[in-house]
């Protein structure tokens, strides 16, 4: 705890804030035109075991219970559900690791910047002296990312990418789609392996029946753990958007200096501004209003 204020007041210091120290990147970020990606062996690996585990339970929910099922209806309507969720899940995913978090231009921390800023006598910047970037407040460094992200959450190696600022909503959607589809795919495991003790296990499955076993036993298992990680971690981000407190600012216990709104307009700041149906679509980039900017001067 002492040493997260230390480095903290490190940032405040003069001789930090020395403009002369920081020069531009040689290839400075045209990243920003550029789809944002972060180059991360264990976030790839992540992102690969994620994708294919979605994949997986898509193979048994479509091949192994609904295709072979003796009723049309179920399991056409079961069959749509649970693709679109898995669809809205993955997009969800997608938007998460692909968008820029809230990243601050990086190396704008020169003597013509601050000039530009035009401080006013015992006003004061924060400088980040890993990335050399004039932070706003309440933006973290990431080590993985390499930047000062605004309103940084944390960095999930899940996505491959930091939750902040501009991407948060997307995280959401994805641990709340991927908490649904784990709880329908195993409510239609139990009715499947109703159906087939009722039934001849010949008839219920295309496949030999201890192939089916293993195979409904292995989504039982990845159900109940993505069901139980997802939902925990979705209650989670709910609770910091509503208390509008980050998991970096409850884990350090900072000091509460911005402004407090109400849970429903910290809802919209995340989600959007009016509620409508499009909160619950990755495919729709939220319209934050009137948001106050975070400031790069306090």
């Amino acid at each position: 705890m002492r040493s997260s204020n230390r480095n903290r007041n490190i940032e405040r210091r003069a001789e930090y804030l020395q403009a002369d120290q920081c020069v531009p990147p040689p290839c400075d970020d045209g990243s920003m035109d550029r789809i944002w990606f972060i180059k991360d062996g264990c976030g790839l690996a992540c992102v690969f075991v994620t994708w294919m585990l979605v994949f997986y339970a898509e193979f048994v929910v479509v091949f192994v219970m609904l295709i072979p099922g003796q009723h049309l209806l179920y399991s056409i309507i079961n069959g749509i559900i649970f693709n679109a969720l898995a669809f809205l899940a993955l997009a969800s995913h997608s938007r998460a690791m692909l968008t820029d978090p809230g990243a601050v231009p990086k190396g704008n921390a020169t003597k013509e910047f601050i000039e530009s800023l035009q401080l006013k006598p015992g006003q004061v910047v924060y400088k980040c002296p890993k990335c050399c970037s004039i932070k706003p407040e309440r933006a973290h460094h990431c080590s993985v990312c390499k930047r000062c992200i605004r309103k940084m959450d944390h960095h999930c190696p899940w996505v491959n990418n930091c939750v902040g600022e501009n991407n948060q909503k997307y995280f959401v959607l994805f641990t709340m789609y991927i908490a649904l589809i784990s709880l329908h795919a195993l409510t239609m495991v139990c009715f499947h392996f109703l159906y087939c003790f009722e039934e001849e296990w010949l008839k219920c499955s295309s496949f030999s029946p201890p192939s089916t076993v293993i195979l409904l036993i292995l989504l039982c298992f990845e159900g109940l753990l993505f069901l139980i990680f997802t939902a925990v971690m979705f209650g989670t981000q709910v609770h910091s958007i509503c208390s509008d407190e980050t998991g970096i600012e409850q884990l350090k216990k900072e000091e509460r200096r911005w402004a407090k709104k109400t849970k429903w307009m910290n809802l919209k700041a995340v989600f959007g501004h009016p509620f409508s149906v499009e909160w619950l679509s990755p495919f729709a980039t939220p319209d934050q209003g009137k948001v106050d900017p975070y400031q790069y001067v306090v």
